[in-house]
């Protein structure tokens, strides 16, 4: 008999949030929802509320009372940026932190402070608070932080075959984005509407910049580094367009082992919900006959800074990685809020970043109340780059 697991969500309206319901509800005999966050979709949140039935739920932006429909009070209603760690100490046993921003690092020192499973699918929490939590991770026992994200799932899943064979390189697979066969020139002048055609996946606004920009790609390299315990040599980026691999690792003997599938979310977030069993996912399975070839290529550091600048600040240490994180955030957030193209561009973004990261110097980043000071400082002097330009 299968024990039931109880899942927080924290983000349930994003498009994580949403697929991992849509595997909560294929798998109802093995899962129960017993908390929802969301950030202002507030009538999605109700549609999930009023399906799933949690004990908790949350807007990050306030409302009234009021405005909570008669039939959903049956649950407890929490408002405001508490909301994402009350969720996170309710009656469960996982915690999947699918919100976008530095609102993730606080939820998951809560829930591993509350004896939780954290699943993790949120970029911020490693990237700036990567050794912090960590160290929290590890008093919380054994895989008590479970990747989310597809390539770092990947390499998780691969390092399942591993019985402790010394790893040489962890390899992060990215498509390129649609700037991937761009000049450096054509890249820095692109504008929103150009950056927001992903080639292969549908996710949020800000995750399809980033892979634009390739700065996910920078902010995984960050992650790996911490999740597997390795120095940041031992993570290499490939630029794989087809997305069929999702990442993989390459042992001492020279060995590879990767892992495939579809282009599918739905794989990696029921993966780390029902670790170490594999369910079902609902997606059609890798047809390895319909392939018509893989291809892989180096990225050009050159056209996407990006990824020097993630070397940059491991090397550096501090918070540089938090800074990089902040400053891009704001940039990401000018462009997204610039209609026409007219005042922003991609280059403008890898400018910005290179910027804050120079202009905010050595920060510590040992404790949270230093990580969250180097994320607001930060913020500051990319907004002020910003609006000098």
């Amino acid at each position: 008999m299968h024990k039931n697991r109880r899942i927080a969500i924290l983000g349930s309206t994003g498009s994580i949030g949403t697929q991992a319901l849509q595997v909560a509800r294929l798998h109802n005999d093995r899962f129960s929802v017993v908390a929802l966050t969301a950030n202002r979709n507030k009538e999605k949140l109700f549609e999930q509320v009023r399906e799933f039935r949690p004990m908790l739920a949350g807007l990050t932006e306030p409302i009234a009372m009021e405005e909570i429909p008669a039939d959903l009070r049956f649950c407890d209603w929490v408002f405001g940026p508490e909301a994402l760690t009350l969720a996170a100490q309710t009656d469960c046993d996982d915690v999947l932190v699918s919100v976008v921003g530095m609102a993730g690092l606080s939820s998951v020192l809560t829930a591993f402070a509350h004896g939780k499973r954290v699943l993790l699918a949120n970029k911020e929490t490693l990237v700036t608070g990567g050794e912090l939590v960590m160290r929290a991770a590890a008093k919380a026992g054994e895989n008590a932080l479970l990747p989310v994200d597809s390539e770092h799932s990947a390499i998780f899943q691969c390092l399942q075959g591993s019985h402790g064979n010394p790893v040489d390189k962890l390899i992060l697979t990215c498509s390129g984005g649609p700037f991937r066969t761009w000049s450096k020139e054509a890249i820095r002048s692109a504008v929103k509407g150009q950056a927001l055609k992903h080639p292969n996946w549908v996710m949020g606004q800000k995750i399809t910049i980033d892979s634009a920009t390739l700065f996910n790609k920078a902010l995984e390299i960050i992650e790996a580094k911490w999740l597997f315990r390795v120095s940041q040599e031992q993570v290499q980026v490939v630029i794989h367009p087809q997305s069929v691999i999702h990442s993989g690792v390459q042992f001492k003997d020279g060995a590879l082992l990767a892992q495939l599938g579809t282009p599918d979310m739905r794989l990696p977030i029921l993966y780390a919900m029902s670790y170490p069993e594999r369910l079902p996912t609902g997606g059609e399975p890798l047809d390895l006959f319909s392939l018509s070839g893989l291809t892989f290529e180096k990225p050009d550091p050159l056209r996407f800074p990006s990824l020097r600048l993630a070397e940059e600040c491991l090397r550096a240490g501090g918070a540089a990685c938090c800074v990089l994180n902040a400053a891009n955030e704001v940039a990401v957030a000018r462009l997204l809020q610039d209609e026409q193209g007219e005042t922003m561009t991609i280059g403008r973004i890898f400018d910005v970043v290179e910027e804050t990261l120079a202009k905010a110097g050595q920060l510590p980043a040992n404790t949270l109340e230093e990580i969250l000071y180097a994320d607001n400082f930060a913020r500051k002097i990319a907004l002020d780059r910003l609006n000098h330009f």
